[in-house]
């Protein structure tokens, strides 16, 4: 006959033998869902958007998927199932990462137009701390990018998925970044749901470019200095759809 201690004994072990399975998955297609939180005041400081933002509205939350396999990933929007009259006031770029051929297509969303931009995966210098957390179920691992002088960018990846992706075209990093946000919580993404249950078809995958012209990185930008370049908004719009770049 099992004692009372014996029967403790076992349940505990059965646990640690079904949370050690967990982590000992690794996951190479499916989607993640993130909520994005943008403070408004921190992202718009001129007099003018003060008509708009105030205490009450100004935290913004929209909401992405990221739609994976080994070798490709995108990251959309999800549009809400209300109309949203303060949807203008927050980004909802698109990003194809071709993991095998290291290449990047973006599609800027900029005046109610697509943008198309192709080019390679971007370059990231990340420390990887020993700082550690959970987010939906999986372990993860704080890392820093230090963009420039000013901009310092936290990430937290799960190793247990394999495809170094994430958010906002981010990657670089040994395993999907399921948190990211800048230093001072203007823009903060986390997942609040993963799903392995099926991988995705080829056609979730694909991007619709038909006949628009495709820029890269460099011909976008001498392109937008040109047309916007002086006008008394055009750095805004600079440090905007280049905010993760």
């Amino acid at each position: 006959m099992i004692s009372k201690a014996g029967i403790k004994l076992l349940f505990l072990l059965v646990f640690l033998s079904v949370e050690f399975a967990a982590q000992c998955q690794f996951y190479s297609a499916g989607t993640v869902y993130y909520t994005r939180r943008t403070n408004l005041q921190k992202r718009f400081t001129d007099q003018r958007m003060k008509r708009f933002v105030n205490e009450d509205n100004k935290i913004k939350n929209d909401r992405f998927s990221l739609t994976f396999n080994d070798t490709v990933s995108v990251f959309k929007y999800i549009a809400p199932n209300v109309q949203d009259d303060m949807a203008w006031l927050t980004s909802k770029n698109e990003y194809y990462q071709y993991l095998g051929s290291q290449k990047q297509l973006t599609i800027f969303q900029f005046f109610g137009t697509s943008v198309f931009v192709k080019d390679s995966l971007p370059e990231r210098k990340w420390k990887i701390t020993d700082s550690k957390r959970t987010i939906c179920g999986f372990q993860c691992r704080k890392a820093i990018y230090q963009k420039n002088d000013s901009t310092r960018i936290y990430a937290w990846y799960a190793p247990n998925i394999v495809p170094s992706i994430g958010p906002e075209g981010f990657c670089g990093l040994p395993g999907a970044i399921l948190g990211i946000a800048t230093e001072d919580g203007g823009i903060i993404y986390f997942a609040d749901k993963v799903d392995f249950s099926e991988a995705p078809t080829q056609e979730k995958l694909l991007a619709e470019i038909g006949k628009n012209k495709v820029f890269n990185l460099k011909e976008l930008r001498e392109k937008l200095e040109k047309d916007y370049g002086n006008t008394p908004w055009g750095k805004r719009m600079f440090d905007d759809m280049f905010r993760w770049l």
